[in-house]
């Protein structure tokens, strides 16, 4: 019905002739396939959409390699549009900073803006104008009202710029504002012939407002013909607000000296303002190098302490040493910031330590890292204890790495990690010793002695009832799970005294006193305590007297004495065959001393608790 009257009228224009090529003549034909096709087929009828390319089709889909080969073409189509583009263009404006810095007690800000010309440029051939095309733009102007005014202003431009490239720039605000923060600037910067650089000089206003920064935009437009814009076409400017009085911090905080110094220099800087006049006091600490008055007193150094003085507007002084030409080798000294005054603060690093070297080469050891970083956290006497606390609680929850041989940390391993999330809960109850300057130190060292008693008791308490759930006797559980907790500690203060001192004495010296208060006073003191509270009590009364069995104590004394004196003659070999108590040159001598001793305590523990249980006898006098 409607399909084949379709297709007869189409046939009748075809006829006639009343038809055209083109996209419209190509829509019908489609069309009448479409009407001939669904009305074979018994289809509705669809009336389908104009296609205008095969490209463009959701239907039609390019094979892999072809699609590739297309975008490759588009690709390159883009790029030398790109080139013809470029070649097109005489030159580039753009700035020669993106940001720049400013006090806003300064007057002027001088910006630097920058032309490059383009290498690859290549100036396009006019057409020559003829002449009915002249007469016909000249007949225009005439019929303008303006076209004398018109055709001067043309004039003029053409000759004030016909040699040159220009662009304009303007300023534009951002929290700082026009006409209060700095006064607006707007204008043509013109690049003759040979001419690379050319400056914008913006005025800076000063107003009492307090504000710690702020900024404003200057920006490159509208350049002219057949020139472009560069990266860099939108500059920033920060005004710096002075009314900070500064913070002052050393240039370093290590330092080595040359062989023979004489006199060094510390630099001393003032960041963060520097308005009005402040102060801030000095002196040098002894570490290993002693200070003295005179150069022929035997001191390694004259000892130093004083107050610079920094007037409006000064950021650096510094401070002078006189070295003595007899100062010992590797000694180390401490010049420390404190009390500032008039407003300014102390910054972190308020400490320098000083290595005074009398050879060359002089490398800094692993004692002068650590002392580094004493220094660089030196805490002044006048610091408010809410800020102290804050920085102890900041530092037990913050996790870091070991320092290695040349002071800088190193990266924090998996092993720290954990050790760090174990260990969390007693670094933050720890965070509660009150700070090291207060109260000359004492508050400190009566605290940190109450903690260590009750976490040494809490480790006891733990290790006894492990050791009842395991079903281990309380002789065993005390030399061992009672003896680790408790021991441990010391275990890791003798290994850091002996990486950082020079001799074994602080390590083994720390072992003898630890035994030491174990026995006369961790011993004692509770026998003393017992005796008393009996005879308090009345228990020792009528004859009656206080006594405590033992059952394991002779066994394990005499064998800790055996092992114990093993132990003295190894360490007597060592410095006989090896040259020193610890450390050596081979591995191996290092490996087996450690093996050593770690045979002996196992050996120790094997014996005892055999003893314990009464897999092996060993008679005693009052059996």
């Amino acid at each position: 019905g409607i399909n084949a009257e379709y297709g007869k009228q189409w046939y009748q224009r075809r006829v006639r002739g009343d038809h055209h090529s083109g996209p419209t003549t190509a829509l019908a034909r489609s069309r009448f396939r479409h009407a001939v096709l669904s009305s074979m087929m018994g289809t509705r009828r669809v009336t389908p959409k104009l296609i205008t390319s095969a490209a463009t089709s959701k239907s039609s889909k390019l094979p892999p390699k072809i699609a590739t080969l297309v975008e490759v073409l588009r690709e390159a189509r883009r790029k030398e549009t790109e080139l013809q583009r470029l070649s097109a263009i005489r030159g580039f404006f753009y700035f020669q900073q993106k940001m720049y810095n400013i006090m806003h007690d300064q007057r002027e800000l001088v910006i630097d803006v920058m032309y490059q010309p383009n290498p690859s440029y290549r100036p396009k051939t006019d057409e020559p104008k003829t002449e009915a095309t002249e007469e016909k733009t000249s007949a225009e102007l005439e019929k303008l009202d303006e076209a004398e005014d018109i055709t001067a202003l043309i004039q003029d431009f053409q000759c004030t710029y016909a040699d040159s490239n220009f662009c304009y720039y303007s300023t534009r605000d951002g929290s700082a504002k026009k006409n209060l923060d700095y006064d607006p600037v707007t204008g043509v910067l013109e690049f003759k012939e040979g001419e690379v650089t050319k400056q914008i000089r913006v005025p800076i206003l000063h107003h009492d407002v307090e504000t710690r920064q702020e900024e404003f935009n200057i920006i490159l437009e509208n350049p002219s013909k057949e020139t472009d814009l560069g990266d860099i076409s939108i500059c920033t400017v920060t005004i710096l607000d002075m009314s900070n009085h500064g913070t002052f911090a050393m240039d370093s905080t290590r330092y080595h000296s040359d062989p023979d110094p004489g006199e060094i220099s510390i630099g001393v800087k003032r960041t963060g303002g520097s308005d009005g006049a402040v102060a801030i006091s000095y002196k040098t600490i002894d570490a290993t190098a002693i200070g003295g008055l005179s150069q022929n007193d035997g001191s390694d150094y004259i000892k130093a302490e004083g107050t610079l003085w920094f007037r409006h507007g000064e950021t650096a002084k510094t401070v002078d040493l006189i070295i003595n030409p007899t100062c010992q080798d590797h000694a180390t000294l401490i010049v420390a910031l404190q009390k500032p005054m008039l407003g300014a603060t102390l910054g972190e690093d308020c400490a320098m330590v000083i290595t005074l070297c009398k050879t060359e080469g002089c490398r800094e050891s692993r004692d002068e890292a650590l002392l580094a970083e004493i220094a660089g956290n030196y805490d002044d006497e006048d610091k408010p204890l809410k800020d102290a606390y804050l920085e102890q609680f900041t530092s037990a929850l913050t996790m870091g790495g070991e320092v290695d041989e040349e002071g800088e940390e190193e990266e924090p391993t998996i092993g720290d990690l954990i050790m760090h999330f174990i260990s969390l809960f007693w670094k933050v109850l720890f965070s509660l010793v009150p700070p090291r300057f207060c109260g000359s130190g004492y508050p400190s060292f009566v605290v940190s002695l109450m903690f260590i008693g009750i976490l040494t008791a809490v480790v006891e308490q733990v290790a006894s009832l492990l050791g009842c759930v395991w079903g281990i006797k309380p002789a065993v559980s005390g030399i061992t799970l009672v003896a680790l907790g408790t021991s441990l500690p010391d275990t890791f203060a003798s290994r850091s005294a002996a990486i950082h001192d020079e001799s074994a004495d602080a390590a083994i010296g720390n072992v003898t006193g630890s035994n030491s208060v174990n026995v006369f006073l961790g011993l004692g003191l509770p026998w003393l305590l017992a005796v008393v509270w009996k005879w308090a009590d009345g228990s020792t009364a009528a004859g009656k007297e206080f006594y405590v069995g033992t059952f394991n104590l002779e066994f394990s004394v005499m064998l800790f004495v055996c092992l114990a004196l093993f132990a003295l003659l190894t360490l007597v070999l060592r410095r006989w065959l090896c040259g020193g108590e610890l450390g050596g040159n081979s591995a191996c001598v290092k490996y087996a001393t450690g093996g050593i001793c770690l045979g002996l305590w196992v050996m120790y523990i094997l014996m005892a608790s055999l003893k314990a249980y009464g897999i092996i006898f060993v008679s005693t006098p009052e059996e």
